[in-house]
């Protein structure tokens, strides 16, 4: 299987974020992407390449312009008011319920207007990375329309909770998107997305939601109890001719083992089969393993072999696209475990 990455992604480091109240280490770090290239280089029969750059237009594709505008030019705005000590981070939220949504001048301001939380600060050399992960994924995806019928962008920042115009859960672009989409425009009537990521893809959910040509479907954590907390649910299915295309699975908190994620999986499949995809994109999130440091299932590692065994069963090109996962001593190896599944 082809690998896309490069070192360029190392230039996001963001210092700290807010969790349960406290300023933390970042979890999302250029070290996860180390752990899944030392992996890859042990197990064999994978190809390492870099990206071609597509620049900012398939980004606008899936976010607005004034979006993607602002994420180019935040840390020159934060650096000229506040200096380069500490990373551009947002304090105060627009509200949909009580907050005129008009867009600030002040950086400050932008910050908020454009964010869902306080996990997707922006440091100096923050915007090469994403563009570096967009130009990953959607070189897989061009990849996959050339005829490879799997591909692996190992993508950070990860994307999949960056809606059309605000940032969060680590998330900036949403690279799984992006590649679902330049697969829609090069030539894939239909394409399925499957999240696998333990927290919901709601940015992705946002991006697709009164389509019909591309299908979303989600297994993650009960977002009444786990992040993001505000869509997840499994009555959001779709709106306009997108009604029927957006399927979510939640599953509980703390109890999730493979007893209760195989017929998840299951249901996520029978739908991505009478969906009738020909080209698939899975949001290749790891932190369902029982040992993440920030989430709450229990998978183990041979239960990522049987995930990659049954994905490959659909039967149609598939691009994996990396998400989040923290356990940073497992993660290679459980996402390997994905992956040799699939080509088994």
């Amino acid at each position: 299987m082809k690998v896309i990455y490069t070192e360029k992604q190392r230039l996001h480091r963001v210092k700290y974020e807010f969790l349960s109240g406290e300023p933390t280490a970042c979890f999302e770090k250029p070290e996860r992407a180390d752990m899944v290239l030392n992996a890859i280089s042990e197990h064999g029969g994978f190809t390492v390449s870099e990206p071609e750059s597509f620049g900012i237009a398939p980004m606008l594709w899936v976010h607005t312009q004034d979006y993607v505008e602002f994420l180019q030019s935040a840390w020159s705005e934060w650096e000229e008011r506040f200096g380069d000590e500490h990373d551009a981070s947002p304090y105060c939220f627009v509200s949909p319920r009580y907050l005129r949504h008009r867009i600030p001048k002040d950086i400050e301001g932008k910050l908020g207007y454009y964010s869902f939380d306080m996990t997707a600060a922006i440091t100096k050399t923050s915007w090469q990375a994403i563009q570096a992960a967009a130009d990953c994924a959607l070189t897989g995806a061009k990849m996959i329309t050339n005829g490879e019928h799997s591909a692996f962008a190992l993508c950070r920042p990860p994307g999949h909770h960056a809606a059309p115009d605000m940032m969060g859960g680590y998330c900036y672009i949403n690279n799984a998107a992006m590649a679902a989409e330049s697969l829609r425009r090069n030539g894939k009537g239909k394409v399925a997305i499957l999240d696998l990521d333990y927290h919901h893809g709601n940015g992705t959910q946002s991006i697709f939601y009164d389509r019909d040509d591309v299908l979303f479907v989600s297994i993650h954590g009960d977002p009444d109890y786990d992040y993001p907390h505000y869509l997840g649910f499994a009555d959001e299915t779709g709106e306009g001719k997108g009604r029927g295309y957006n399927l979510n699975l939640p599953l509980p908190q703390g109890k999730t083992d493979w007893s209760l994620y195989a017929p998840a999986l299951t249901t996520a499949l029978e739908k991505i089969r009478s969906f009738g995809a020909e080209a698939l994109v899975i949001s290749l999130g790891m932190d369902t393993y029982e040992h993440d440091p920030i989430s709450y299932f229990k998978l183990k590692r041979e239960d990522y072999q049987s995930i990659g065994e049954q994905l490959s069963t659909l039967g149609i090109p598939t691009l994996f696209v990396f998400e989040g996962g923290y356990a940073v001593d497992d993660l290679g190896y459980n996402t390997v475990a994905v992956l040799d599944g699939f080509m088994s």
